[in-house]
């Protein structure tokens, strides 16, 4: 006879030395399995998606030159604006750009402002990885070598978006995305030193695949809406490539401090035909609110 103190032996389904089940056993652990409490959502998957809500749309026109254009030295900056840097172009094409004024009102407002003051007009897409994107916009003290000068009398805001952790949330998955150049940018140094610089240099990504290391590092604020083509035709463009010797040498430049090692990179995917940004202006639309783009 078992003593009073003996432990209750477990059911036979709860035994961990038993190999075999029975129908009630199976049927016992399906009903507990079923009335379990569902995990609770977590706080990342009940917040609200992202407003990409097209509010205005710009144009930039991109064109060839057959040999580097170079304004006239005695003109002044007003002049270089309107004077046509190159007299026998070869036009690209248009991109119709759709911003996100909702979900990034100052990164847009401020590209805006560019593209009406014909800020952009007459500088250079400057540099060109291919099978990723395009960059254009760079900061220098002169037009004459189609670098962006800004005028004081534009007064743009310092744009603090630049600091918000929201503003880094979209991602460069595709050929077609409008991007403001953060850790991509490369304004000439001095100009950055400037108390009232403003970072203005942009990229438009050009596929076929998505480019995750832009992501968290420089802000999505658009999308192509009409002239992939156009992007397409702008990464076809032979690019300068160092010999891997080069490259070594940088680097072991870069390694004791030289300051040339950085000036010569510079150079590095630098297209080797001329190609910028003809014309540029803002696009008035009826309905100037477009649904979503974004999948």
């Amino acid at each position: 006879m078992a003593s009073p103190l003996s432990p209750i032996p477990p059911p036979p389904f709860f035994s961990s030395s038993s190999t075999t089940l029975t129908r009630r056993s199976l049927l016992l652990s399906s009903t507990l399995s079923t009335t379990l409490p569902a995990p609770p959502l977590s706080s990342s998957s009940l917040s609200p998606p992202l407003d990409t809500t097209i509010t205005d749309r710009v144009f930039l026109d991109f064109s060839l030159c057959p040999t580097y254009f170079r304004t006239l030295s005695n003109t002044s900056t007003t002049a270089s604006e309107s004077t046509p840097l190159c007299s026998d172009l070869n036009p690209l094409g248009r991109l119709v750009l759709g911003l996100y004024g909702n979900l990034l009102p100052r990164t847009v407002s401020t590209f805006k402002i560019m593209c009406t003051s014909s800020s952009y007009k007459n500088t250079l897409v400057h540099k060109i990885f291919p099978g990723q994107f395009f960059q254009a916009g760079r900061q220098g003290h002169s037009r004459e070598y189609g670098e962006v000068h800004l005028l004081p009398a534009l007064d743009l805001p310092r744009n603090t978006e630049t600091v918000d952790s929201k503003a880094f949330l979209l991602r460069h998955s595709r050929a077609g995305v409008v991007s403001l150049c953060l850790s991509e940018n490369d304004d000439d140094d001095e100009v950055k030193l400037d108390s009232d610089y403003r970072n203005v240099e942009f990229l438009i990504t050009t596929g076929p695949g998505p480019c995750p290391q832009l992501d968290n590092n420089n802000i999505v604020f658009g999308t192509v809406l009409e002239g992939l083509d156009v992007v397409t035709a702008i990464a076809s463009i032979p690019t300068y490539k160092p010999f891997e010797r080069i490259r070594q040498l940088n680097d072991l430049a870069e390694f004791f401090g030289d300051e040339r090692a950085q000036k010569g990179r510079t150079l590095w995917n630098r297209p080797l035909k001329t190609v910028y940004i003809s014309d540029c202006g803002e696009l008035q639309v009826t309905k100037p609110s477009i649904p979503p783009s974004l999948p």
